[in-house]
């Protein structure tokens, strides 16, 4: 047999199995041609976990990939749309299942499985609206900080995680990383800068400011323990992973928020936007602020361009010789 017959039977043999059957190895693709991260895979096969389900519910766990019709998309379509359990879809998250399934068809492209382009599924026109971001002004962002009651250990901790987010721009899963041996040589720097593997496993350095540091410092003289991680769950049974969780994390800031009296959509990444906010209102550029987040294209910076386009029109206002002209 040749090569290319043999190449042939396999392709023929992956367009007879089911849809449902193709998803681990479409996963197991996303890991290692495409090298995309753990939680991107995770949220490809939650996703995708709905399809599977929809399927089944309509008696199509048999269906193959060249038998999927632009009809079973639209049926699909509606059902996200009309979904109620647990809750009404809002047209943002409709779009995320719709991507998950399009990169499955693109995935049988390349594959050589015949099965309709990934072209015939349109995302919904409100998912397309322009990105828009939730920030914290400085005074907004002193109240958080100050909030925390740092008259006991967990006070400390919750100041330096506060802190630590502000002045890092750490995402959360980021944050919940750290362990303890990376801050071993604090105890005389008034900065300090670290080299973390970001989203993606790309490396990145990041900066924790005096004040940052100086609250790490407090916090970590406040530990008796030798637990491995940086920020813990005092309240952990013995011998259970004490690290905190990224819903733990999430849990803390929204609490602080509403002690603080900020506003109550405040989350550990308002802190990454309002870093970047902060620093492109006081002439940063995008470029640089890009480094900063650890952003791999310059399109995912330019959410913040709202705060240039304000300040560019504050200056027009201010300078512009225009309105020194005589009418």
């Amino acid at each position: 047999m040749s090569h290319n017959s043999g190449k042939a039977t396999n392709t023929m043999t992956k367009s007879n199995k089911p849809i449902i059957d193709h998803i681990p190895d479409f996963l197991d693709y996303c890991e290692v041609e495409r090298g995309l991260s753990d939680n991107t895979q995770k949220n490809y096969q939650h996703y995708l976990n709905k399809f599977s389900s929809w399927l089944k519910n309509n008696n199509k766990e048999n269906i193959r990939p060249h038998e999927l019709s632009g009809q079973d998309i639209w049926n699909y379509r509606l059902f996200l749309s009309r979904s109620k359990e647990p809750r009404v879809l809002k047209k943002s998250t409709q779009n995320y299942y719709l991507i998950a399934l399009r990169a499955l068809l693109s995935y049988f492209s390349v594959q050589d499985i015949v099965s309709p382009p990934s072209d015939k599924i349109k995302l919904p026109k409100d998912a397309k609206k322009e990105k828009t971001i939730k920030f914290l002004n400085l005074d907004q962002v002193e109240k958080l900080l100050l909030s925390p009651d740092t008259r006991n250990n967990q006070g400390l901790r919750d100041r330096a995680i506060l802190e630590t987010l502000f002045s890092t721009g750490l995402r959360i899963a980021e944050l919940t990383a750290l362990n303890n041996e990376q801050f071993a040589n604090i105890k005389d720097k008034k900065d300090y800068e670290l080299s973390i593997i970001g989203k993606g496993g790309y490396p990145r350095t990041v900066y924790f400011s005096e004040r940052a540091l100086l609250w790490l410092k407090k916090y970590l003289s406040s530990r008796e323990d030798k637990e491995k991680a940086l920020f813990i769950n005092y309240r952990t049974r013995k011998n259970a992973d004490s690290r905190l969780t990224p819903r733990s994390i999430e849990r803390l800031v929204k609490k602080y928020a509403i002690l603080a009296g900020v506003p109550t959509f405040t989350t550990p990444h308002t802190l990454r936007h309002s870093l970047a906010t902060d620093f492109l209102s006081q002439g940063v550029d995008l470029r640089t602020i890009q480094e900063f987040l650890g952003h791999r294209s310059i399109t995912s910076t330019q959410i913040y361009t709202h705060v240039t386009n304000k300040r560019l029109r504050d200056i027009h206002r201010k300078f512009h010789g225009g309105k020194n002209i005589k009418e």
